[in-house]
């Protein structure tokens, strides 16, 4: 009896397994964040099930099928911003098949951008800031922390998200930095200011840490010596939790109001306004990106936009013929 031979297995070949393929290359490959990989697959899988509807197959996908399909998600309705990026999933989806040799062609080579409103972020005035973090409440636990956690907001720009996941071996309050993992797994080391690291010491020395966690702020091992890492988070709530992007959202509303700032005021603000100040100031471009972490410049660009929005403010205001 001849001994069976077994059919190699055929790799999946319908849309939807190619929208998985697709999101496990930016997952892996591109490295993006979580929740800009679930927006393309929220993005795709109507367009995938549109496709199907309309018996139009990936590989016969033309320019006019992709109009049609936008212009019926349009009825929606959408928002211009939302349309820019389900056009931009359809961009980088059908590049990929086309990478892939699943397409000959990529239909979006012709497909026109949707125009969106440029929004321009919120930011907080120089002295509208000062006057946030000059707020100073009866010194406990909780508002050391929560004075702490402002300051190194502002000091590094950090995303509120980084901001309550750090852990206390990020901080090197002798040197002046913290380090920070921010998306896709991206490290980038931000410099701290004097004022940061002093409400981080204050806080710390308010919970009464141990001298083996306190190495971390104020010991430097010597030579040839292992430095003692410490894992938890640098800023714990009840029962040595960290605090949620919720709670400090709110915590900073409340703050804000004891402060006498009654104006549109997240922690994304803040971010805003730490790097809208240094471009005023005059830091070069690229290094707010890279404090920022942004892994385009092109996202950073939009504060130099704040400038000329002051400018041509400035310009209207003071010309004679303005």
């Amino acid at each position: 009896m001849s001994p069976t031979v077994e059919t190699p297995a055929v790799p999946p070949t319908t849309p939807s397994s190619f929208l998985g393929q697709f999101l496990d290359h930016l997952r892996v490959e591109r490295k993006l964040a979580r929740n800009t990989i679930l927006a393309y697959g929220a993005d795709l899988r109507p367009y995938l099930a549109y496709l199907a509807k309309r018996n139009v197959l990936l590989t016969e996908v033309g320019p006019g099928d992709l109009s049609d399909f936008l212009w019926a998600r349009r009825g929606a309705p959408l928002k211009s911003s939302s349309l820019y990026r389900l056009s931009e999933s359809l961009r980088q989806f059908h590049r990929f098949l086309k990478i892939e040799g699943v397409c000959r062609a990529d239909p979006t080579v012709q497909l026109s951008t949707p125009k969106t409103s440029e929004r321009l972020p919120h930011v907080l005035s120089v002295e509208e800031v000062s006057r946030l973090l000059a707020h100073t409440p009866k010194p406990t636990e909780h508002s050391l922390r929560f004075k702490a956690m402002l300051e190194l907001l502002y000091a590094a720009g950090l995303r509120v998200s980084e901001l309550v996941s750090l852990p206390c071996d990020a901080i090197d309050l002798e040197v002046g930095f913290v380090r920070v993992f921010g998306k896709g797994g991206k490290e980038r080391v931000v410099p701290i200011n004097r004022r940061a690291i002093h409400a981080i010491r204050v806080y710390r020395e308010s919970l009464k840490i141990s001298k083996d966690e306190r190495v971390v702020q104020s010991e430097r091992p010597a030579p040839g010596e292992r430095s003692v890492r410490c894992a938890h988070p640098l800023f714990v709530g009840r029962a040595g939790r960290p605090l949620t992007r919720v709670a400090f959202w709110y915590e900073l509303k409340k703050w804000a109001r004891d402060a006498g700032l009654y104006k549109h005021i997240s922690p994304h603000v803040l971010r805003h306004s730490f790097a809208t100040h240094l471009l005023k100031g005059g830091a070069d471009l690229r290094v707010v990106q890279e404090m920022l972490g942004h892994s385009d410049i092109s996202t950073t660009q939009i504060y130099t936009h704040l400038d000329r929005e002051a400018i041509k403010k400035a310009h209207r205001t003071f010309h004679p013929r303005g």
